[in-house]
């Protein structure tokens, strides 16, 4: 194997990248601005740019570099055919075949969903290190889940294999969800969610004291850290998240039954004040042959996604 590869992590505001040693070793990273403008058409060609000048900077040779892997925010199928990534204003095309046009000198290249990519960089180099099956949902704006199985990214036929965030959790919802549906996990347990329910509740609840209410621009960590006060209105809203975001990862268990579950995002910043509601929801609901299914915060941080990347070439 050649001795270095690059991780590629593509987010809707920046493009993230890692220069690597293929033994694991991170020698550098920084990233550049994400152009979404003229429906994302600058996105590839300003990564394969960066690429091509840091190794200028470096005198490094192609022929040393063993290839580059990718993760993008949106559906990728197997054969690299991404299935629109509605934050870049990408439709569906085949990423590997722009790749090889634009810079021919790449050995190998590896494409796949972001968070797919987080949890593959986690199972290799962070909480999950040494485990081959595990599972890691994403709290942010949104929720994004990913499948290890075997040590392999699954990405499934149409390559949303481990999206949760729009698992239906309540049936009854009436305001829409950004997918069009009602009742998503994510409009409860994300970051965004959290503050919604934050919010429903000082308005509803107003004989409840609270020291979220003395916030004039409420946030979700303004949630967490009021619960790690003894808040008591915060810390039913994280045994609520926790309740139904451990009932719905018994879905999760049920069907793919990894060894252990990764809690990421920035949400997971909150630490044991939001890990603890959410076990305890889900070994209410959990199988019982299920019920010890280990679950950790993740470990890498913003990093997760090049590691994986890197990951993908091996």
């Amino acid at each position: 194997m050649r001795p270095y590869a690059f991780g590629v992590d593509i987010g809707g505001t920046a493009v993230k990248l890692g220069l690597f040693r293929t033994t694991g070793e991170l020698m550098e990273k920084w990233s550049i601005p994400t152009r979404t403008e003229d429906g994302g058409e600058h996105v590839l060609p300003d990564v394969i740019a960066s690429l091509r000048a840091k190794l200028e900077e470096r005198a490094i040779p192609w022929d040393q570099v063993e290839g580059a892997g990718m993760g993008v925010p949106g559906p990728v199928k197997e054969d690299g055919t991404v299935m629109r990534c509605i934050n870049l204003g990408w439709g569906v095309f085949n990423i590997p075949e722009q790749i090889r046009t634009l810079e021919p000198r790449i050995h190998r290249f590896r494409i796949s969903n972001d968070v797919n990519a987080a949890t593959l960089g986690e199972q290799w180099r962070g909480a999950a290190q040494g485990r081959k099956n595990v599972f890691m949902i994403t709290l942010g704006t949104g929720i994004g889940g990913g499948l290890v199985i075997n040590e392999k990214i699954t990405n499934g036929v149409g390559g949303a294999a481990g999206e949760i965030g729009h698992f239906l959790v309540e049936p009854g919802e009436t305001e829409i969800c950004k997918c069009g549906r009602r009742g998503c996990l994510e409009q409860y347990c994300s970051a965004t969610g959290l503050l919604r329910q934050a919010k429903k509740a000082l308005l509803e609840r107003p004989e409840i004291p609270s020291v979220l209410r003395s916030e004039a621009e409420l946030t979700a960590k303004d949630v967490c850290d009021a619960a790690k006060a003894g808040d008591a209105l915060a810390l039913e809203l994280l045994e609520k998240l926790g309740d139904r975001l451990g009932w719905a990862l018994t879905a999760v268990t049920s069907t793919a039954d990894p060894e252990v579950i990764v809690i990421g995002g920035g949400l997971s910043n909150a630490g044991d004040i939001l890990l603890e509601p959410i076990v305890q929801g889900y070994r209410a609901h959990a199988f019982h042959a299920l019920r010890d299914t280990e679950f950790t915060l993740a470990r890498l941080g913003n990093d997760a996604g090049i590691y994986g990347c890197v990951r993908m070439l091996m």
